[in-house]
């Protein structure tokens, strides 16, 4: 017979939270090893054939408390810089656990659903969208990329009169970005039918940023072959380097041309809130579509992206799973008594998701926790961080800026005369970085020059931080030199 017993639960949340609080508190000093020390003490540990018998939640705990957190990942690090990613702030974890045990489900009428509206309007706000753009939650940037490409893919097709979301796609079609916009837009074109082939690489810059004269260049060429013109993606902050498009000449060759505008802010719309670099988002009240993703620069945890449409029409029109006798003979027709009486807003038919938790209210508290005011300085934060950095390359002999930021993100480099491979060598004091385990960023190419680049963006993440990594990677080059 079995040792789980389902009813023993009763009661024990309390408990194991208390337990499951006290060894995450503990994980975030961040005084504990790599997972990699010991691997297989922790592999051994959760490794094994498949129960017969369940232990029950006691013995599970403790295996989560010995061997699981304690092994985890090094992304909630302060220090921690490679990917656009991080840990969530308290507030947000928690705020995602209430949501999973009291609304799992993101349909209903409940508080849950009610914030799902209400934190879009206020994220709006925030990033100085038009107040007539609504939006919808995804998984992330992925998905939400798919939805706005989705969109521009619905109403360019209904332009020439055919519902590519009934009868499919018959047209040779063209979406037009940059080679440093993300790749998920890549994705999206194949998902979509379009074929990665769709997306035509506009030239960039020297700073990285969409040349208008040779976008311009590009649909002329493509208007002779009778391509049809999906979408032009701006990205506002490049994954990269964190360079943005220039939204307002972008805007209005879509205009001219009556062209879906898609603006990718995964990462950088944020950055509309430093006045030192609000004036490149001009042209933003331009755009069709807007994603950003709350679980990078806001602090909420991983699984939360936003699109924001013009028209959320659109949306239906192209995602919509239509009428199903198992969901809409559950509603009722009358005045609602119950949460049960009705679905709410229906964003399962804004998507790509049925199935899906309410993730608004993480953006909610986050919003309400820390106010306008707080992520401006979040944001001013870091940005200056990625300048302080820029001014020691500039300054020191053995270090060399690469590209001047723009937002949170700097790319340098160590060099030296005597070095003959200096991508090599900036890549061994990059994996150096990572073995010590306090100063994390990641590696990219400008121009074919490999070079280390930090991109701040989370919470924890404070002003001594980029002082240090400048001062670790002095310390490894020097050292690396030598020998």
């Amino acid at each position: 017979m079995s040792t789980y017993n389902e009813h023993a639960e009763c009661g024990s949340l309390p408990r194991y939270l208390k337990q499951l609080g006290d060894e995450l508190e503990r994980f975030l000093r961040f005084d504990h090893g790599d997972a990699m020390d010991e691997p297989e003490l922790w592999q051994n540990a959760l490794r094994g054939p498949l129960p017969e018998q369940g232990t029950g939640i006691g013995p599970v705990m403790d295996t989560i408390s010995r061997y699981l957190i304690p092994n985890g990942s090094k992304i909630p690090h302060p220090g921690f810089s490679s990917f656009i990613t991080t840990g969530p702030t308290t507030l947000g974890a928690l705020t995602s656990f209430a949501a999973s045990i009291a609304a799992p489900q993101r349909l209903g009428l409940t508080a849950f659903q009610f914030l799902e509206e209400q934190s879009l309007q206020w994220l709006g706000e925030l990033l100085s969208l038009p107040p007539h753009m609504k939006g919808i939650y995804s998984s992330g940037g992925s998905v939400a990329n798919l939805l706005a490409l989705g969109a521009a893919r619905q109403w360019a097709f209904e332009q020439i009169g055919i519902d590519p979301a009934l009868d499919g796609v018959s047209k040779p079609a063209r979406i037009y970005a940059t080679a440093s916009s993300h790749h998920t837009i890549h994705r999206s074109a194949a998902v979509l039918g379009l074929g990665r082939n769709a997306v035509v690489a506009v030239k960039e810059d020297r700073d990285g940023r969409m040349c208008a004269d040779d976008l311009q260049r590009q649909l002329v060429k493509d208007a002779s072959r009778h391509h049809l013109p999906i979408a032009i993606v701006a990205t506002a902050g490049t994954t990269g380097a964190g360079a943005i498009d220039p939204l307002r000449q972008l805007g209005d060759i879509a205009r001219a041309h009556k062209i879906w505008f898609h603006v990718d802010g995964a990462y950088g719309l944020p950055g509309i809130l430093d006045p030192q670099v609000t004036a490149l988002y001009d042209g933003l009240e331009l755009a069709d579509s807007v994603v950003i993703d709350p679980h990078k620069w806001l602090g909420a945890p991983i699984g939360i992206g936003t699109t924001f449409v013009r028209d959320r029409d659109i949306l239906h029109r192209a995602f919509t799973q239509g009428a199903a006798d198992y969901l809409e003979g559950t509603i009722s027709d009358e005045q609602a008594q119950s949460s049960l009486d009705g679905l709410g807003i229906p964003y399962a038919d804004f998507g790509v998701e049925l199935s899906s938790p309410p993730r608004g209210a993480v953006v909610w508290a986050l919003i309400k926790e820390i106010g306008k005011a707080g992520m401006r300085e979040r944001v001013c934060r870091h940005n200056a961080m990625a300048r302080r950095i820029a001014e020691r390359a500039r300054a020191h002999p053995k270090l060399e800026l690469v590209r001047e930021p723009t937002l949170s993100i700097c790319c340098f480099r160590y060099v030296s005369a005597n070095i003959e491979d200096l991508n090599a060598f900036n890549r061994r004091i990059h994996r150096q970085l990572l073995r010590n385990g306090e100063n994390m960023p990641s590696t990219t190419l400008i121009d074919g020059a490999l070079v280390i680049r930090p991109c701040f963006i989370g919470a924890r993440t404070l002003e001594h931080h980029a002082e240090a990594l400048v001062d670790e990677v002095l310390a490894i080059g020097e050292r690396l030199n030598k020998h």
